[in-house]
């Protein structure tokens, strides 16, 4: 395991200085050190490394939210609910139709084939995405019009519809048939999530005030390991409470975030958030170097050019999608467009699900695997390269 950790920093990072010196985004580096590492090509990484891949990226995703959520401002979510709420799922469904209506004519798949390649394609990676907001957040890009808040809450939320979507989509696949508590569970999810995170904030919040009142100082770099261990609670509170009702504990871990930065010094949210800062450097590593572990390269060979016309077609459905969610914004049209390639990365989502339809023994499980992994290497390099070099261009800088 050791040996396999050694390789995935080492190699990991000097592929991604590589691609910055080339001016290429650091995770298309940190992306091909996973595939040409992992267990289709080289094979380099131990199996106990590999049997944690999905845990390790948890923990990877978690210590960016919680940084995204120590740098966003209510007020500023407040400029941008209703298109924030929209960016949750009207993109997702544009896309999920666009392989339901031409899935069979460019695939040949049946229509509930081509809905669960739609659900399994349809989400926006928030490993991608939530970094670059952060760093637009902090550099003062298109913050006055509060776009990367909008975005960043958008790809938070995402995940949840798809997942479900996806969930009902297999079950109907395999013969089942779609129940409304499914699609219930979306808002429910989502509500309780935020409310969970909000009191747990609240609740660490009083526990760090109280702790200084009784001259009990608790160092910054503590509070970090608290706040992560309760993310990892709230995490697992979204597995046991699965049975009974559906909560979401990523939102939950940005809504605590948030709480504690309201509740906390500018200085000590400040000191925090460049904590987690400096966590997410080795987390980057772990959770790119592992999603691209997971990419079986083999498929791509057999998916040829029919699939890089789907995720075309669909990425066109998916850019009308953001087009609608921004109707009656103050966004101008350069705004309006780095929304759009804000909203195409994929990566976390499917490597996690890409490969469950061929597991259930689905007729589409092998042609769903073929294209999310192609997906994956073009739309994740495609979305970072296209925010990294538009966003000078596209967005304004505030000045104040």
């Amino acid at each position: 395991m050791l040996t396999s950790l050694a390789l995935i920093f080492l190699v990991g990072l000097a592929m991604a200085a590589i691609c910055q010196k080339i001016h290429l985004p650091r995770i298309i580096g940190m992306l091909l050190t996973g595939i040409i590492l992992g267990p289709y090509v080289l094979n380099f990484l131990d199996d106990s490394i590999l049997s944690i891949s999905s845990e390790l990226r948890q923990i990877a995703l978690i210590i960016i939210l919680l940084k995204a959520g120590l740098s966003l401002n209510l007020s500023d979510l407040k400029k941008v609910g209703r298109p924030a709420v929209m960016m949750s799922c009207v993109p997702a469904s544009f896309e999920i139709l666009g392989y339901f209506l031409f899935g069979p004519i460019i695939l040949g798949i049946s229509r509930i084939d081509a809905a669960v390649m739609g659900a399994v394609l349809g989400a926006v990676s928030p490993a991608v995405v939530v970094p670059r907001m952060v760093q637009l957040m902090e550099e003062k890009y298109g913050t006055e019009k509060s776009i990367p808040q909008m975005i960043l809450v958008g790809a938070s939320c995402d995940d949840i519809f798809v997942i479900v979507l996806f969930s009902t989509f297999t079950g109907m696949a395999q013969g089942g048939s779609a129940h409304l508590k499914d699609f219930i569970d979306i808002p429910v999810s989502i509500l309780l999530g935020v409310a969970l995170g909000a009191i747990t904030g609240f609740l660490l919040s009083s526990f760090f005030e109280t702790a200084y009142a009784r001259k009990h100082c608790i160092r910054n770099s503590m509070k970090v390991i608290i706040v992560m261990g309760v993310s990892f609670m709230l995490m697992a509170i979204e597995t046991w409470a699965k049975p009974v009702v559906s909560v979401s504990g990523l939102l939950a871990v940005v809504a605590m975030a948030c709480v504690l930065k309201m509740k906390s010094t500018a200085f000590v949210s400040k000191r925090l958030s460049e904590k987690f800062g400096k966590l997410w450097i080795a987390a980057e590593v772990i959770l790119f170097v592992l999603v691209g572990a997971a990419v079986d390269i083999r498929y791509t060979m057999g998916a040829g050019s029919a699939a890089v016309g789907m995720i075309a077609v669909a990425l066109i459905f998916r850019a009308a999608g953001v087009f609608i969610c921004m109707l009656g914004t103050k966004l101008n049209k350069k705004e309006r467009l780095f929304c759009v390639i804000a909203y195409l990365p994929k990566a976390t989502v499917q490597a996690a699900i890409g490969s469950v339809p061929m597991a259930m023994g689905l007729s589409c499980g092998k042609i769903v695997l073929s294209v999310a992994v192609l997906a994956i290497l073009i739309t994740a390099p495609l979305g970072a390269l296209g925010m990294d070099a538009s966003y000078k261009k596209l967005l304004a800088r505030e000045t104040n």
